[in-house]
């Protein structure tokens, strides 16, 4: 685990090939089943991601946002099997996000196993209404959210 003024890492092992954890990461319709912070409650695309620049929104919930709402994620990162990373807006068709994004980077191990960092980055919110709220999500929420990840991949 990595703490910075402005990110959390965590890392663990997951007990499944780079490509498994990735179908799942890379699906939106997934992301329920492996958020930790329980804000996700569903998606509203239900196509794979598959390259930078491809966008897709979350029905979330939480008292930070008095209830329900949407995110629209900008997908800032991907490289098949690898990384993925995505950074949210909570405006439909924004072109700029406000700053925040999650990275996931999977590391194959010899073993057969796959080594999975889950970066929360706040470093580029410049907004001082949104400041005060990071992090929003806290590094066990973190952890709690690669526990899931491994649980999903092996109900795939």
């Amino acid at each position: 685990m990595t703490t910075t003024q402005t990110s959390i890492t965590v890392t663990r092992t997951i007990d499944a090939p780079a490509k498994d954890i990735f179908d799942v990461l890379s699906l939106p319709a997934r992301h329920p089943e492996f958020d930790g912070s329980g804000f996700v409650r569903s998606a509203e695309n239900t196509e794979r991601i598959t390259k930078v620049g491809e966008q897709f929104a979350m029905n979330m919930s939480g008292d930070h946002m008095g209830g329900d709402y949407q995110t629209y994620n900008h997908v800032s990162a991907f490289d098949a099997n690898k990384m993925i990373g995505w950074k949210p807006t909570p405006e439909k068709g924004a072109d700029e996000t406000p700053g925040w994004e999650w990275l996931y980077e999977l590391k194959p191990l010899d073993s057969g196993d796959t080594e999975v960092s889950l970066t929360y980055d706040w470093s580029k919110v410049t907004d001082p209404k949104l400041l005060p709220l990071f992090p929003l999500v806290s590094e066990e929420q973190l952890e709690e959210s690669l526990n899931l990840l491994a649980a999903a991949v092996t109900k795939s």
